[in-house]
């Protein structure tokens, strides 16, 4: 068990844009990944091994720092979901495009989420983070009990804020632009899944193809059956570059533009959860508002005064959450450029190579 948290520390031991998930380890349905990172001074690394338990007790202190003022209007960097190692038809309903690649896109998200963490003004501060970076023991692994119950009253709680009329033109045209953005990236997510998925299927095929094609190779003197299995080989290599091919593209699409389109995703839902977290307090604000302006004279300065700490907070949340808009809509920005000049230099690269094989096949074939 590691040692109690505190909730803030002056700054990280280590380089936060240094931090790598640099392996996974699979024991059962458990996975372990080793995380590495440099240190500040420049005289080593630390090595540290977490479980995805370990993952959600750092986002668990992050999210717990109710001393913070207007922390709920940080947009804290998103957890993926737990990996599936089992099941894969619903690792890729769960999980998308961090189910494919053989765990490489899952520990890239999880390095993104301690990169995001590592560089936020605030959530950097935590000393839950130089704990779980640089600490040879593993972190409290309580799991936070949930129930049918609390999940029922949060979705009817939910559906009665969600439209909840707000009293900031700018955050309400941020709720509502934020909603229509989420479902539109979802969209956009799901259809490049399907692209993805298709080529890869592609290549598989084409590889069965190839394979299946050195089946009609016949041994023998017989010019005619030995001219055949020639061009039946030929064929198999065609179909064999075809598939290196088409697995090159797919995994292209993959590390660049999918995991764009995915980390674009989560953080959007993020966003979404911190102006919801907002709409909740600005509830709470006109409630005590309301109690306030109708108390009875007994409990009249009692009430003001949860009036004004509710001004309080609500203040500095909305001064948090407009820093939070501003820095998130220019990165944003930013991430989904990076993503597609990759994935356009990627695939140009692959489309040269690919086409370099094809002249070289339909050169040797001009020559049969």
């Amino acid at each position: 068990m590691m040692e109690e948290v505190k909730e803030e520390a002056p700054c990280l031991s280590v380089h936060g844009h240094s931090v790598k998930v640099t392996e996974v380890l699979q024991d059962g349905d458990g996975l372990t990944f080793l995380i590495v990172s440099q240190k500040l001074s420049g005289t080593g690394e630390y090595h540290v091994d977490r479980t995805y338990e370990d993952f959600e007790w750092l986002q668990q202190h992050l999210f717990n720092q109710e001393d913070v003022p207007g922390i709920q209007g940080v947009i804290f960097p998103p957890l993926p979901a737990k990996a599936q190692t089992n099941t894969p038809a619903k690792a890729i309903k769960q999980l998308g495009f961090l189910a494919l690649g053989e765990l490489r896109p899952y520990c890239t998200a999880l390095q993104n989420f301690l990169h995001q963490v590592a560089a936020h003004n605030l959530l950097r501060k935590n000393n839950a983070l130089e704990i779980f970076l640089t600490s040879s023991d593993p972190p409290g692994r309580q799991r936070a009990r949930k129930n049918i119950f609390n999940r029922l009253s949060q979705a009817v709680e939910e559906m009665r804020k969600e439209g909840h009329k707000d009293i900031d033109e700018f955050f309400q045209t941020k709720r509502d632009v934020s909603l229509a953005l989420t479902t539109s990236t979802k969209t956009a997510v799901d259809k490049f899944l399907d692209v993805v998925l298709a080529e890869q299927k592609i290549a598989v095929a084409c590889g069965h193809f190839a394979t299946a094609l050195h089946l009609c190779v016949e041994s023998g003197d017989d010019p005619d059956k030995a001219a055949f299995s020639k061009i039946c080989i030929k064929l198999s290599d065609i179909f064999e570059s075809m598939k290196k091919g088409m697995a090159s593209v797919a995994d292209n699409d993959l590390s660049t533009l999918g995991l764009g389109l995915d980390l674009k995703l989560r953080y959007q839902e993020a966003e979404k959860e911190m102006l919801f977290r907002r709409t909740c307090k600005l509830v709470e604000l006109e409630t005590a508002r309301k109690n306030a302006e109708k108390a009875k004279p007994v409990k009249k300065a009692a009430l003001e005064e949860v009036k004004k700490a509710a001004e309080t907070e609500f203040d500095h949340i909305c001064e948090v959450a407009k820093q939070e808009i501003e820095h998130f809509e220019s990165a944003r920005v930013e991430m989904f450029r990076q993503a597609l000049v990759k994935w356009c230099e990627k695939q140009l690269h692959t489309a040269r190579e690919i086409a370099e094989q094809y002249e070289q096949h339909l050169q040797t074939f001009r020559g049969m």
